[in-house]
């Protein structure tokens, strides 16, 4: 602790030192209402020449502070689009003094308003010195959708065929939901959230020292729509989906629809949301594979082909109540409870073939049937209270915790059979777990002005507990009962235990806005296993800066770096093997070591009348990479396992232009290239790692006016081949069409979707993944529904003022 607290006051009198400056402080608010103007601009101008000095933007509490000016006259301009401007004169700033001008009143223009009211539109992306932020509504082929559909358009981010999320070609992230910390599996969080009640989506790429380090990649951080401002507000929405183009002959018929509704109050002291969404989304599907595995002196090749889909149901139901006694004092308290439920089906025909590698000669041949049935189901039950207190207007101390207690379930039922009409089992497996979960975070953070900066201190604790029992059952041709496998059986527990403290300073000097911090964390992880301890206890720093410098309103460049880590899951950790599929045998590691990643970045951004655009270069370097790869398990088995494969890095680059050139159509277009490069050992390093690949991806749409209330937008996601540690995956993108109508001076909206458009030209959501070595080879190509027809409904009553911070999974859905 001795070196921490030298570290510490390194870093506070460095960054006080460069503080030491006369500053402007003040708060924006409306006058309509009282509420604060969050991004407001404000400029500073000297009052003799009437010359800019320099600007800033508000927080989202309308806060702002000009910093690191010498003494003198100056102006002060503070305006909002909708609104008057308001222009404080002639202000005498002594020598250090720091002037705080209390609140700036602006006044709504009533021009303006009408014509934002009727053809207004949010710029799709602004950037803060910390991350960008993206506006959800301008992703009108989301609407009806969940969490992960909003993301689909954003630069940063690529889902591929198999649901998964990646940030710049990572799938190590952390979900922040109105700026909680989520510890849960992105993919799963995302997608209990209604697409409809998202109102922003901020991505972090290089955290400061306050956030969790968890992500290898970053942090993305879903803010929820906003709630009534005084009285209340209703929102809803319902989806249903027209009968599948395409079903593959698949034996169900897929159904879509789904609804969700938010209830707003605000009245004196208290405001109170409420929101329930239901969602079923099934997917019809194909897939077709060849597999060729070699033992010894034979060779077996195992082509297949047949049925691959999903049926899906979510079910949430989120209640948040605050409570202001006074100015000084806040309380909030939110419950959830969730229920997920995802079905996947893959009947298989295969057709072995098994030969002598010498002579080529067939020593067998067989054909069967595989009717593979997987069930995953999480219960989630949660619930928080959040206190915050202010000394003064600049110092505040905020307490939080956060309890879950959960139940994930499910099965894998592998049945192969002689032939899809004869039922005439061969052999039959039954993988059942059942994993009760208990999570607890608490969290202290103080806040106070020194010099013209904050300095932010807080400790953290958080505690995981994951208990699971799984058994493994099997039955072969002629048997009526299951025969109990021990060795793939039994019960597993993994505890997490994490204390940190970190300490971060963030200002400005002029032009230059920075953010620099340290965070340390011990965290305690032991995972037993038949009464085996496998223990790890980790020590470590991780610092954070982010500097961000305005040239002009035009120009600005900023860069950052920070450290992070991406911690196992269970499901990672766990050695007991599960037949997933017919072919494969899956199972974890418990010595697994997390990864850690260095990030960096630089990057400028460019304004100008009609958009913007933005390029940042960015660089990591990721040490005890987690790859799944596979081995030979059996003729006809595979196994696949998680294990550390080496060392990697991503070097890229990201762009975005955002474009408005008349006022009747719109272009945004995001990219990201990058080339991965990744180098290692596996199988006790009996197998060299070295592969490599250059990446792109495409997130693009365009929106057209066709009249007041009538647009239409078209969009396209792509993501190119990409290098594993003992394969590829190919590319994979998804056009889609949407016509949007407003009706009741915008309350009533209804968009038509066309979603994975193909029309049987395209080749529209396919993507093959292949893995090969020594002595196997595995290649498999996946087929997703195309051509799927939406509507969508949606219903706003009231004007929305206030965010509604619900309360989502801390822990459970990370392992769903």
């Amino acid at each position: 602790m001795k070196n921490l607290s030298i570290l510490f006051l390194s870093l506070f009198s460095v960054l006080q030192a460069v503080a030491q400056s006369g500053s402007i402080s003040g708060k924006a608010v409306s006058k309509l209402d009282n509420q604060p103007i969050g991004f407001a601009t404000v400029t500073l101008q000297n009052a003799q020449d009437g010359k800019v000095v320099t600007g800033a933007m508000t927080d989202e509490q309308g806060n702002f502070t000009l910093s690191k000016l010498k003494e003198g006259t100056y102006h002060v301009q503070v305006q909002f689009l909708g609104f008057e401007a308001n222009k404080s004169e002639n202000l005498n700033l002594a020598r250090n003094q720091n002037l705080n001008l209390g609140t700036i009143t602006l006044a709504p223009s009533a021009k303006l308003l009408q014509e934002v009211t009727v053809t207004g539109e949010r710029a799709t992306v602004y950037h803060q010195i910390d991350k960008q932020v993206f506006n959800a509504a301008q992703f009108q082929n989301a609407t009806g959708g969940t969490g992960v559909d909003v993301l689909k358009n954003v630069p940063s981010v690529s889902v591929n065929a198999q649901g998964e999320i990646s940030m710049r070609g990572s799938t190590g992230f952390t979900v922040f939901l109105n700026g909680k910390p989520v510890q849960a599996d992105a993919a799963s969080v995302l997608s209990q959230i209604p697409a409809n009640a998202i109102e922003n989506v901020e991505v972090i790429t290089a955290p400061s020292a306050k956030y969790d380090p968890d992500g290898k990649a970053g942090i993305i951080n879903i803010t929820t729509k906003q709630g009534a401002t005084d009285g209340y507000s209703v929102t809803a929405s319902v989806q249903g989906g027209l009968p599948s183009i395409e079903d593959y002959n698949n034996a169900e018929t897929a159904k879509r629809y789904g609804a969700d509704a938010t209830f707003s109050f605000k009245k004196n002291k208290w405001d109170v949301s409420l929101g329930a969404s239901y969602l079923r989304n099934d997917n019809t599907g194909w897939r077709s594979g060849d597999v060729s595995t070699t033992i010894g002196n034979r060779t077996t090749r195992f082509p297949s082909e047949g049925e691959r889909s999903f049926d899906k149901f979510n079910r949430t139901v989120r209640a948040t109540v605050g409570f202001t006694p006074d100015a000084k004092n806040a309380f909030q308290t939110g419950f959830y409870y969730g229920n997920r439920t995802e079905y996947r089906l893959a009947d298989i025909n295969y057709n072995n073939t098994t030969r002598n590698v010498s002579t080529g000669e067939v020593i067998g041949r067989s054909q069967y049937f595989n009717h593979n049935l997987v069930k995953k189901q999480g219960k989630f039950f949660i619930a928080n209270l959040d206190y915050t207190h202010k000394f003064t207007p600049n110092t505040s101390l905020s307490l939080s915790g956060l309890v879950e207690k959960d139940k994930l379930s499910g099965y894998t039922k592998n049945l192969n059979v002689r032939s899809q009409e004869v039922f005439d089992t061969l052999q039959y497996t039954e993988n059942t777990n059942e994993r009760p979960l208990d999570g607890l975070r608490l969290r202290a953070d103080f806040a106070t002005k020194v010099g013209a900066g904050k300095l932010e201190s807080g400790y953290q604790f958080r505690h995981h507990n994951d208990d699971g029992e799984f058994v493994y059952k099997q039955k072969n041709a002629g048997e009526t009962v299951f025969t109990f496998f021990p060795e793939f059986s039994g019960n597993v527990n993994l505890t997490n235990v994490i204390h940190s403290v970190y300490s971060q300073y963030s200002g400005n000097a002029g032009k230059l806005d920075y953010v620099g911090g340290l965070r340390y964390e011990h965290a305690e992880r032991d995972f037993k296993i038949r009464g085996e301890n496998h223990e790890l206890n980790l020590s470590n720093f991780f610092p954070s800066l982010n500097v961000q410098y305005t040239f002009n309103d035009s120009w600005k460049l900023k860069a950052g770096y920070s450290r992070r880590v991406q911690r196992s899951s269970s499901f990672e950790l766990n050695p007991l093997p599960e037949r997933e599929h017919s072919e494969t045998l899956e199972q974890g590691d418990p010595e697994l070591l997390p990864e850690f990643v260095n990030l960096s970045e630089i990057g400028v951004i460019k304004n100008f009348k009609i958009g913007s655009v933005f390029a940042t270069a960015y660089h990591q370097d990721i040490m005890n990479v987690i790859n799944r790869v596979n081995n030979v398990y059996a003729d006809t088995i595979l196994g696949r396992i998680y294990t550390n494969a080496g060392r990697a890095r991503r070097l890229g680059v990201e762009v975005g232009l955002d474009l408005k050139p008349v006022h009747w159509w719109k272009l945004y277009v995001g990219g990201n290239v990058y080339d991965y490069q990744i180098k290692g050992a596996l199988f006790d390093n009996t197998v060299a790692v070295n592969n490599s690949s250059l990446v792109y991806t495409l997130n693009a749409n365009t929106n057209f006016q066709l009249s007041k209330n009538t647009s239409l937008q078209w969009s396209l996601n792509y993501i190119s081949d990409r290098a594993t540690a003992q394969g590829e995956d190919s590319r994979y993108y998804t056009p889609s069409l949407a016509l949007r109508k407003t009706f009741l001076n915008g309350k009533l909206a209804a968009t038509l979707q066309w979603q994975n458009m193909d029309l049987g030209l395209l080749n529209t959501a396919e993507q093959r993944i292949s893995t090969w070595g020594r002595d196997f080879y595995t290649t498999t190509n996946y087929i997703y529904e195309v051509d799927m027809i939406l509507v969508n409904l949606s219903f706003n009553l009231n004007k929305l003022g206030k965010k509604a911070k619900f309360t989502e999974s801390e822990f459970g859905e990370k392992e769903f």
